[in-house]
């Protein structure tokens, strides 16, 4: 770990670039949401702001916290009231930057959520899959050698943690398979209309289970939070090795 740390505008820089955080659209403010400490040694990453996840980043005495899910969206109250304002508060308490990166690290060919799951699965002949605020934002890819049903679940909850609500309504063996994390219920036609044996996404709706048996194609939710976790993760991971700074991953599960 290096005593000097790294500075917040370097971090924030640097992140822009690796992510290509401005390019294409999303539903809320990648980068910096709020300002902290200017030096950061002690990095938290996790999936989803909370007021919880903020008391113990604080408690850890980090000097940042970099997540998938930030605290501001479109079309949210303007004001920091009530349960805003005491997850506000805590940051500034601490002096804590807090940093946010959504579909920029599902779309990621390195570090994104379904690029990381591509490779678990493992995919071959990989490529980009569905469109979302301009830009593809999943991952599609076949298998070397075909794989059973019962083998597409299991190692779908390997690569995620937990079993997966799955539609098992395609072919056995299973030879292709699209990915697009968290509540990507919609792209489900996509991978229909691609041809695509299977499909893995966090979220699921009531209309998913009739569809899956009508068009003969596997669905598998994994988890919104579950398919999340891999990139934050693995990015932190990296920012660690590379600027020599403590990285900590809090997990605080979510049954979505």
């Amino acid at each position: 770990m290096s005593d000097s740390g790294i500075s917040r505008d370097h971090l924030v820089a640097y992140l822009r670039q690796l992510l290509a955080a401005e390019e294409g659209g999303d539903y809320g403010p990648n980068g910096l949401q709020v300002e902290g400490r200017p030096t950061i040694r002690r990095l938290v990453t996790a999936v989803s702001s909370c007021h919880q996840l903020f008391v113990r980043a604080r408690r850890a005495e980090a000097d940042a916290v970099l997540v998938h899910h930030g605290i501001f969206w479109n079309g949210m109250p303007a004001v920091l009231t009530g349960m805003q304002y005491r997850r506000v508060r805590e940051l500034i308490a601490g002096e804590i930057n807090l940093l946010a990166y959504h579909l920029p690290l599902d779309r990621h060919p390195v570090y994104g959520n379904n690029a990381l799951a591509a490779r678990a699965f493992g995919l071959v002949d990989v490529e980009p899959f569905a469109v979302c605020k301009g830009l593809s934002v999943g991952f599609k890819g076949r298998f070397a050698e075909p794989v059973s049903a019962a083998e597409l679940r299991h190692r779908c909850a390997e690569i995620y943690g937990q079993e997966p609500l799955a539609f098992d309504a395609g072919p056995d063996p299973v030879e292709t398979l699209g990915i697009v994390s968290g509540g990507a219920q919609h792209d489900f036609h996509t991978a229909i209309g691609e041809g695509l044996d299977a499909f893995v996404t966090g979220e699921v709706s009531e209309w998913v289970m009739n569809v899956a048996r009508e068009s003969r194609t596997h669905y598998l939710a994994a988890g919104h939070y579950a398919s999340e976790r891999l990139g934050v993760r693995a990015l932190g991971e990296h920012l660690g090795e590379r600027f020599g700074i403590a990285v900590e991953f809090i997990d605080l599960p979510n049954p979505v």
